[in-house]
């Protein structure tokens, strides 16, 4: 799933655990200033729900592509099928007047 991910987006996973380690590591010192504790949480929530904005939007698109290709490989059956229906209904029409 990584390959699938851009330059951005690998950019953006890589700040998330810089975040996260700079969190553990305050998180060992007996006096932490709480707003840089606040405010690196807040940028940890931030960034996280970016990058998963951004791999829901490129498995939608993987879906969408893995659909249109599924589209483009049934549509000659699909059409062969309609023609197939087509011509049995031609010959009931035939059947009926000659009847």
């Amino acid at each position: 799933m990584c390959s699938a991910l851009s330059p951005a987006m690998k950019a953006l996973l890589l700040f998330l655990l810089v975040c996260v380690a700079v969190l553990a590591a305050r998180a060992d010192t007996p006096k932490e200033p709480e707003p840089l504790v606040k405010k690196m949480q807040e940028l940890a929530q931030k960034a996280s729900a970016m990058a998963k904005s951004a791999i829901s939007i490129v498995r939608e698109s993987e879906v969408a592509q893995q659909t249109r290709q599924w589209l483009a490989n049934n549509t000659e059956l699909a059409k062969q099928r309609l023609d197939w229906v087509k011509e049995k209904l031609v010959e009931l029409w035939k059947q009926a007047r000659a009847a």
